[in-house]
């Protein structure tokens, strides 16, 4: 079986993760990471076509095999929530327009495949994607959570757990 690139997405208006992973079997390579930021003072749509555009761009330049992002959850601020799926769909939007598909899984499962844990805080999260990914440098916390998601979505689907 070839090896396959992964690109995990931590969707958010402000600041969107995103990691490259080539997987091979169990074996896991880091490939690249970052982070594209939108001023909140811009407007909703010019944010979104950023969002947009950025991800479109490091499909373009990485070519993954396929996309995995975290699903959807509500915040306790509806406006938040609201955001936040504006956001993920301009991302997978992205996605969805050179046909690339996207796996999706709840935040507590990616926690769990990276550390062992659902309820991990985001600095345990980042200390596994360093352990897991051995010379990898995120961006910062949300390209550590993208690379979590492509870890945790290789993970998933070597186990069958993800299918």
């Amino acid at each position: 079986m070839a090896a396959t690139i992964i690109l995990g997405l931590d969707p958010s208006l402000s600041r969107t993760g995103w990691g490259a992973i080539r997987v091979d079997g169990a074996r896991l390579a880091h490939i690249a990471n970052g982070e594209i930021a939108t001023d909140a003072k811009t407007p909703m749509a010019e944010r979104l076509a950023a969002l947009h555009a950025g991800i479109a761009a490091v499909i373009a330049e990485y070519r993954p095999d396929r996309a995995a992002c975290e699903e959807v959850f509500v915040n306790k601020n509806p406006q938040s929530t609201l955001k936040l799926a504006q956001a993920r769909g301009a991302v997978l939007a992205a996605c969805g327009g050179v046909g690339l598909e996207v796996r999706e899984h709840a935040a507590r499962l990616v926690k769990k495949a990276v550390t062992g844990t659902g309820a991990a805080e985001k600095g345990q999260v980042g200390a596994m994607v360093a352990m897991l990914l051995p010379g990898a440098k995120p961006a910062g916390p949300d390209a550590a959570d993208a690379l979590a998601v492509a870890i945790a979505d290789a993970h998933l689907s070597y186990t069958g757990a993800g299918r």
